[in-house]
Parts: structure tokens; C-alpha cells; sequence
């Protein structure tokens, strides 16, 4: 499944492009996840390979894991320290007026027996910070580019609901949710001291230009 999505690979780290619908943990309904195939993705090595972050389980795109766990802890450090760039692209339900700028919205996690948990801007909670800019516009929708600075819980997906007041489409937390989430890890680079930089493109999924975006 995985050989064709395989988007960087060396001694010690790995990219691929994972597809939407799976989680990277095993679910509570036991469901089938990332985890439970990562002996396809040891390439020659005896150790399984471990995700450093983690994408949720309808967002597709790049997912770091580390082959080894010395370099686990390396690119752990490197998240924490803000020093990963990472590229989203979304599209949403709506069209900002701007063409880009800053969501600056601290994020804290509230629950209800109702509706579960989620996340929301609180003042008190921790901080949180998207750059984004507008890449195409269509019919009372537009395809965003995100450019997340720190690396909170549904942070991109929770500042478009409501930094830019535009859930994600597809979104069934935050938005009206639908067949698919628009929502796709885009870029990621991980700087390494004395190596060169890790970095991945992942290519648009069909799903957005099935809806009209990205197609040129």
C-alpha cells in the first residue's frame, strides 16, 4: 500500500503521504490504522519505524516517521522547538476578504456528554499561531494555503472555523462536515545539523480537484 506513497526515505527518517481515513493510533473501535502497518514500511530495517507527529484521521499528506530512536527523539525535539515548517492546503466554506495574514488564537480543550470534546480560542488557553494566504478562489469557496507556527490539537482546523469565521469543508467537528475533509499536509521540512534538511511535497489528493480546486 504504502512502496508508491513513500515521499522521502534515508537512514533515519522516513515521509510518506498518508492517505485520508486512516489513523496513525489504533482507535478505540479497533480499526484498522498506521499502526498496524508499520512492517511494511521497514525497508530493509528490523526496527519499525515510529511516527514523530501525528495528522488526523481524515487529513492526508506528509507524516514523518523516524527509523531509529535516537532520531525519534532528534525530530521530537525539533516539533517541540518550533523549528519544523510545515504547508497545509484546506479549502473552505467561504472566501476571505483578505488575501492573507495571521491568525493569532490561543486553543484550549472544553468536552460536553453531548458532543464530546473539541477545541476552541480561549484567551487562557495555549497559544497558537497560522500564517495564511489565499491560493485559488471558486464559487463561494477558497483553497487556502496554512503555514501553522506552533503545532496544537485541530489548530488549523479550529482557526479557520473561528480565526477566519470559514470551517473547512468537510470538517464534522467544526464545520458542517460531508463526504470528505478538505484538508491536506502539504510540505514539511525538518532542519538536521550537519545533514541536509528532510523535506517532502505531498501532491493534491483527487478529492479537492473532484470539487473543482487545484486542477492549474
Amino acid at each position: 500500500m504504502f512502496k508508491d506513497r513513500v515521499l522521502f526515505i534515508d537512514g533515519e527518517a522516513l515521509i510518506i503521504d498518508k492517505p485520508a481515513g486512516l489513523p496513525v493510533d489504533r482507535p478505540r473501535d479497533r480499526s484498522q490504522s498506521l499502526e498496524d502497518m508499520l512492517g511494511e514500511l521497514t525497508f530493509g530495517f528490523q526496527r519499525l519505524p515510529l511516527p514523530v507527529h501525528r495528522l488526523d484521521r481524515d487529513t492526508s499528506g506528509c507524516l514523518l516517521l523516524a527509523r531509529n530512536p535516537k532520531a525519534h527523539k532528534r525530530f521530537g525535539q525539533a516539533f517541540e522547538a518550533g523549528t519544523v515548517a510545515k504547508r497545509y492546503v484546506a479549502i473552505l466554506e467561504g472566501e476571505p476578504a483578505e488575501e492573507g495574514g495571521t491568525i493569532d488564537m490561543p486553543l484550549i480543550k472544553i468536552s460536553s456528554e453531548e458532543e464530546g470534546w473539541r477545541m476552541t480560542g480561549d484567551p487562557a488557553g495555549k497559544s497558537a499561531r497560522t500564517r495564511w494566504e489565499v491560493l485559488e478562489r471558486k464559487n463561494g469557496r477558497a483553497m487556502l494555503a496554512f503555514f501553522p507556527e506552533t503545532g496544537r490539537t485541530h489548530q488549523i482546523r479550529v482557526h479557520a472555523a473561528e480565526g477566519l469565521g470559514m470551517p473547512i469543508v468537510g470538517d464534522p467537528v467544526y464545520g458542517a462536515g460531508g463526504p470528505a475533509v478538505m484538508l491536506h499536509a502539504a510540505e514539511l521540512t525538518i532542519p538536521r545539523e550537519g545533514k541536509p534538511n528532510i523535506h517532502a511535497e505531498a501532491p493534491l489528493p483527487l478529492r479537492f480537484g473532484n470539487i473543482g480546486f487545484g486542477r492549474g
